[in-house]
């Protein structure tokens, strides 16, 4: 057996750490950063109090905040453009996963002269980069759910074919990332159950992919031990710091676990994120039930020893019992008819897209386009696989 390992980066955690962000650009020489959040966070009071106080000590700062949710190759063009035409040299990504997405790919392209799609994460297509040029980055999240900040890639939607895109280098991992739980207890609770469930399905998937990593699976099974203490809590109480503190770690530890594999869960949720806009935490708390069941027969000895880790019944069943009962607690739709209309999608054109996503190498049982078909269906009418 032969695996590659690769572990993250320094991060600062607790309490005000973002009043440290200035240190963070001297540690990483950045004297001109360009501030990257999204159109809907650049006006809020905290993120203008972060932009006034690093104004305050640099000289130069510019911002880039014409983008979204689920962003398209066309905001990054426009980010690296800003970049470049302020001379920036370091990038700080302050947002959801999007927009750290964003921030990641901008201080990676601006090195490169090949289109973003040359490195989307196919082989070896990261050797194509020229690393030389790759800018620092500083990601700072205000969710608790992709853990983009300790993650090697972007997702990146193609316009042109609808497609949702991962964009993948080593060195667009952030050299500094910063965890404050206080830029989370304004979440709503309808986003921090999508963004907790998507931390959820990052430690549950990589724990359960078939490939050899022990470092990532102890990292996986304690993120989801946070996540059964903190998530309820953080819905309830959002100003609960601790249980934020909590779910911004386990967010952090599934993208550094997910090195080990996804699964189905993503490969389902990507098409559905590109084509109908529907959050990625959302649709993957929604797949999440249907891929345990389809997979059970692979993964129910993995499963149990979650259980055991848990606290729960050591029976598949308890553990899809525990997913059902906090999927309704926080308010979280059981089929994918509930969030949108589902009369007029190409189930075959869908499941081929999830079928071609990088995740469905890493599902537990081998799976084709037909299956993952059936997955759909059965979202739809919200039967699970007996």
């Amino acid at each position: 057996m032969k695996f590659n390992w690769n572990y993250p980066t320094t991060v600062w955690v607790g309490e005000d750490r973002t009043n440290d962000l200035d240190e963070a650009c001297i540690n990483l020489k950045i004297t001109k950063p360009l501030f990257v959040t999204d159109k809907y966070l650049i006006n809020l009071p905290f993120i203008q109090k972060i932009i006034n106080e690093i104004k305050s000590k640099f000289q130069e700062l510019k911002i880039f905040s014409n983008f979204s949710g689920n962003p398209i190759g066309e905001n990054v063009d426009d980010g690296v453009n800003e970049f470049k035409k302020n001379n920036c040299d370091g990038v700080i990504a302050i947002g959801g996963g999007s927009t750290i997405d964003v921030g990641k790919a901008i201080a990676f392209m601006s090195g490169q002269n090949r289109p973003i799609w040359d490195f989307e994460d196919i082989g070896d297509y990261w050797k194509r980069a020229d690393e030389k040029n790759i800018s620092p980055i500083i990601a700072i999240p205000t969710t608790a759910g992709t853990g983009s900040e300790t993650g090697r890639a972007s997702a990146i939607i193609n316009k042109k074919t609808g497609i949702k895109k991962i964009i993948f280098h080593p060195k667009i991992l952030p050299s500094i990332v910063i965890l404050d739980p206080k830029l989370t207890l304004e979440l709503s609770p309808r986003l921090t159950a999508a963004t907790g469930m998507d931390a959820l399905a990052h430690n549950l998937e990589a724990f359960c992919a078939p490939n050899y990593h022990p470092m990532a699976e102890g990292i996986a099974l304690e993120g989801m031990k946070l996540i059964k203490k903190s998530l309820v809590v953080a819905f309830k109480d959002g100003g609960n710091v601790e249980a934020r503190q909590n779910l911004l770690t386990a967010s952090s530890m599934g993208s550094t676990a997910f090195q080990k594999g996804l699964g189905a869960i993503h490969s389902l949720s990507h098409p559905v994120n590109a084509q109908y806009n529907i959050h990625h935490g959302l649709s993957n708390a929604i797949f999440m039930p249907y891929v345990l069941t389809f997979n059970k027969n692979s993964i129910e000895k993995k499963i149990i020893s979650i259980c055991d880790y848990l606290g729960l019944d050591k029976k598949f069943d308890s553990f899809l019992e525990w997913i059902l009962d906090l999927r309704k607690e926080l308010g979280i739709p059981h089929k994918l008819s509930d969030v949108m209309d589902c009369s007029k999608i190409n189930l075959d054109e869908l499941s081929l897209m999830a079928y071609e996503d990088p995740s469905t190498s890493g599902n537990p049982r081998k799976i084709d386009k037909d299956d993952l078909k059936m997955m759909y269906e059965y979202s739809i009418t919200g039967d699970l696989f007996k």
